[in-house]
C-alpha cells in the first residue's frame, strides 16, 4: 500500500524577497467513500486520517535529525512531524465472522518524523520518515469506524473481534526524486524511487510524478509547492495545476494486511484460514490537482490500485488535503 500515500508541501521561497514561511499545517484524509466516479465503497484500505506540522529551521539539528541525509549545502530542508490512523476493512462488516477471503480487519496509529530535502539547483530531492506506532486495538480504529458510522447513520462495523493482533510498527520510508524534464514554470516531469524497510511495510516503488499548470517549481522546496512564491522579484499568490503519479510497487510485506488476529484460537475448525497470499507487484495510478491562494492550499487526489491479495479486488480511493502556512 504505498503509501498509503503523495506528500505536496510548500516551503519558505529561496528568493531574499520572499516572507520565508516557516511553518506548515496540514489535515490530509483518505477515503475510498471518495470517488470521482462515484462509486464509493467500505472495504480494503478504507480510511486514513492524518495530522502534520511541518517546520524550516535556522539552528543545527539536534537528536538524530543530523543523520538524515540532505539534498547538498544549500538544500532547502523541511522538518516535520505526524500522527495517521489507518484502518482495513472486509467488503462484508455486517457480519461478526471470520472472512478468511477478504482483507482482515486491521488498524494502525503511529507517528512519523520527517526530513524533505530539496536541491533547487541540481534540481533532486530526498525525503526521509521515520516511523513508529502500533497495529491492533490500541489503533483505535474500531473505535473511529464505529463513531462516524453512527455520526453519518451507517451499517454499524460488526466484525472488529476478528482484527489482527496488538504489533509494534517501526519503519524508515526513503524517497529519492531527480527532475528528466521541465517546461518553464508549466510543466516537470520528475523521475522518483521510493523504499521502505521495517516490521509495518518492506516495499520499493518506481514512478514518475508529472505537474501541469501555473507552478512554482516543485524543487524549490516544501512549502513553495502550496504556497505564495516569487518570480523575477514579483509575488505570485495563486498557483493551480494538476499532478499524475502512476506507481509501480514491489511489496514483500505489510502488516495491515497479514498477521495473527484476535479470536483466532475460539474459531471452528476450518476458520483459521491464514488469508489470501500477498500480491508482490502492485500498479497504483494517482492523479488530481492543487489550488493554492496565498497560505491557503487545497488538493484532491484520486488514486486506483491493484489488487493487494492474490484473487481479491481492486481498490479506489479519494484524498482530500488542506493546507495552511504562516
Amino acid at each position: 500500500m504505498s503509501g498509503l500515500v503523495i506528500v505536496l508541501l510548500l516551503t519558505g521561497n529561496i528568493n531574499a524577497q520572499d516572507t520565508a514561511h516557516k511553518h506548515l499545517f496540514r489535515i490530509y484524509e483518505d477515503n475510498d467513500f471518495l470517488d470521482i466516479t462515484g462509486n464509493g465503497t467500505d472495504n480494503s484500505y478504507t480510511n486514513g486520517t492524518r495530522l502534520d506540522y511541518f517546520y524550516s529551521k535556522k539552528k543545527k539539528s539536534q537528536f538524530i535529525d543530523h543523520l538524515l541525509p540532505r539534498a547538498g549545502d544549500s538544500s532547502t530542508n523541511v522538518f516535520g512531524w505526524s500522527i495517521t490512523q489507518l484502518m482495513v476493512t472486509p467488503n462484508d462488516i455486517s457480519t461478526t465472522h471470520y472472512q478468511p477471503d477478504d482483507y482482515p480487519y486491521a488498524g494502525a496509529l503511529f507517528l512519523t518524523h520527517s526530513l524533505y530535502s530539496y536541491n533547487a539547483v541540481k534540481k533532486y530531492s530526498f525525503q526521509t520518515e521515520l516511523v513508529a506506532g502500533i497495529r491492533g486495538p490500541a489503533s483505535f480504529a474500531k473505535e473511529t469506524q464505529i463513531f462516524i458510522h453512527r455520526l453519518i447513520n451507517y451499517q454499524r462495523p460488526m466484525g472488529w473481534s476478528n482484527q489482527l493482533t496488538t504489533y509494534p510498527l517501526l519503519n524508515i520510508n526513503f524517497t529519492a526524486e531527480k527532475q528528466l524534464l521541465g517546461i518553464g514554470n508549466f510543466m516537470e516531469v520528475i523521475g522518483g524511487a521510493q523504499l521502505n524497510a521495517g516490521t509495518f511495510l518492506d516495499a520499493a516503488g518506481f514512478y514518475p510524478l508529472i505537474r501541469i499548470g501555473k507552478m512554482s517549481p516543485y524543487f524549490n522546496g516544501f512549502f513553495d509547492q502550496y504556497g505564495s512564491s516569487y518570480k523575477n522579484g514579483k509575488k505570485i499568490k495563486t498557483q493551480f495545476y494538476f499532478v499524475a503519479k502512476p506507481e509501480e510497487v514491489f511489496v514483500l510485506h505489510n502488516a495491515l494486511l497479514h498477521g495473527e488476529r484476535m479470536n483466532e484460537d475460539t474459531g471452528e475448525p476450518g476458520e483459521k484460514a491464514t488469508g489470501r497470499r500477498i500480491r508482490h507487484r502492485l500498479t497504483n495510478i494517482q492523479f488530481g490537482a492543487v489550488l493554492v491562494h496565498g497560505n491557503f492550499s487545497i488538493s484532491y487526489l484520486q488514486t486506483h490500485s491493484t489488487e493487494y491479495n492474490k484473487g481479491l479486488y481492486h481498490h479506489n480511493w479519494g484524498n482530500f488535503s488542506l493546507y495552511y502556512q504562516w
